[in-house]
């Protein structure tokens, strides 16, 4: 029996030795970031949530905690549905073809968001449809993730996941601009196109479906699904089942896997928190409008995708733990600045906020390269089922300690808009992530002290 009071030595990576297929098929893998990144950018980030938050669905705090109460609801459904969808996908071999119907789906519901007009009475519509494609979202990058495999190497792992979130990052930024130059900012954009009802917006979220649509084809040319034994059907209970015992035998094996999913855990809900709620900050609180959230997210998209290629590099040279401890410290740090500075207006905002979306970038796509690096090879898809089942099983946490500190800001100082005390709420999970983070071991530290 397995003595875990001692790590093991972490088993062989399911990452072949050598790159495959070069960098072509790595540039297909990642269009995948760069395609589905209209969801992330401009629907959840920096113009559909803004729109959705706008006085024209009702005063600041109550759209503000809405669509915190609506973000936290659709991480608990991730939570419940990742573990069946994860193994179905795991099991039957066809993690490519759920990663296209996936994408697909979320292309019609991100065009779909056309339909909610700027009306206190299209609040819900906004909400149920943001919080579906946020669902459909997180369970196709399950599958992506896992998809990692097929064009990375032990040696380039670090560069292969941080180029796929810089690839997405600069796919925003194209996204947005053009949106921003063609519908938002001309009185009278592409098609006669007017702010009138919102129809800027509304149609800008037709293009996102299509930008969705069209550049994720080259991932499903390079990708396909690799042929396997076809495993019989399981019931809902039973996935559940065999996820506990993956989750048992992987604690068997190596439990700082285990406690980096728990790690990752928190601090990913923080950093999908910075950037969920940050361009909500910009309108909300520092009094940027529409069009300069955009022009912002764009500077920040230019930034995140910089910095992610770049620590990616590093992520190989120092190893993807030592990159995650260094952009959590950053992070709370320049949150916690951004809190007590908020009087000082826009400027504040795009200095330190700027600053922030170096780091956000980073951590993630280490993350994704960390796990990466300890998948057991032909376990792909259920550890990054793992992977997703354990962030949103605590997703709930940004959104809602965001939410309590808008109220608690409320009740101290007795004004009307504490929006930015919600980053207070945002940092203290980014704290508890990096506190979770620390004592967990590397592969090298772990080989290192089982042979000591």
């Amino acid at each position: 029996m397995t003595d875990v009071t001692t790590p093991p030595v972490e088993p062989t990576t399911a990452l072949r030795a050598e790159p495959q297929g070069g960098f072509g098929r790595i540039l297909g893998w990642a269009m995948w970031d760069w395609g589905s990144q209209p969801f992330n950018t401009v629907i959840t980030t920096f113009v559909f949530s803004v729109y959705l938050t706008s006085s024209s669905f009702g005063p600041t705090n109550t759209t503000s905690t809405a669509l915190a109460i609506a973000t936290a609801l659709s991480g608990l459904f991730v939570a419940l549905l990742a573990p069946v969808l994860g193994q179905n996908s795991d099991r039957s071999g066809r993690t490519v073809r759920n990663l296209r119907v996936q994408t697909w789906v979320l292309a019609a519901v991100s065009a779909a968001l056309f339909l909610v007009q700027p009306d206190p009475s299209f609040l819900v519509l906004g909400l149920v449809l943001l919080g579906a494609g946020s669902i459909i979202s997180e369970i196709a990058s399950v599958n992506y993730n896992a998809s990692i495999e097929q064009v990375a190497s032990p040696s380039n792992v670090g560069r292969v996941s941080g180029f796929g979130w810089g690839m997405g990052y600069l796919g925003g930024i194209l996204v947005l601009l053009l949106l921003y130059f063609v519908f938002i900012q001309p009185e009278v954009g592409l098609f006669g196109v007017t702010d009138t009802d919102g129809l800027d917006i509304r149609v800008s979220m037709v293009v996102c479906g299509l930008w969705i649509l069209l550049f994720t084809l080259p991932t499903f040319f390079v990708l396909k699904d690799q042929p396997r034994e076809k495993a019989p059907r399981v019931g809902v209970a039973e996935s559940y089942r065999l996820v506990w015992a993956s989750l048992r035998s992987l604690w068997a094996r190596s439990p700082h896997t285990v406690y980096f999913l728990g790690a990752s855990a928190l601090f990913r809900d923080g950093l999908a928190g910075v950037f969920a709620f940050g361009a909500v900050l910009a309108a909300g609180t520092f009094g940027m409008s529409a069009g300069d959230v955009i022009i912002f997210g764009a500077a920040a998209n230019i930034v995140a995708g910089v910095a992610t290629m770049l620590f990616g590099l590093l992520d190989d040279v120092l190893g993807p733990k030592r990159v995650i401890l260094i952009s959590l410290v950053a992070l709370v740090v320049l949150g916690l600045a951004i809190f007590v500075l908020h009087d000082g207006g826009a400027t504040v905002f795009w200095t330190l906020g700027l600053a922030m979306t170096a780091f956000v970038g980073p951590a993630q796509a280490a993350s994704r390269s960390f796990l990466a690096r300890v998948i057991p090879e032909g376990h792909s898809g259920e550890i990054f089922g793992l992977y997703a089942t354990t962030g949103r099983v605590v997703s709930f946490l940004s959104p809602a300690a965001f939410a309590l500190f808008i109220w608690l800001g409320a009740v101290i100082t007795g004004d009307d808009n504490t929006q930015y005390w919600g980053i207070l709420g945002i940092a203290v999970v980014l704290m508890a992530g990096l506190a979770v983070l620390i004592p967990v071991k590397t592969p090298q530290e772990q080989v290192g002290s089982h042979q000591a």
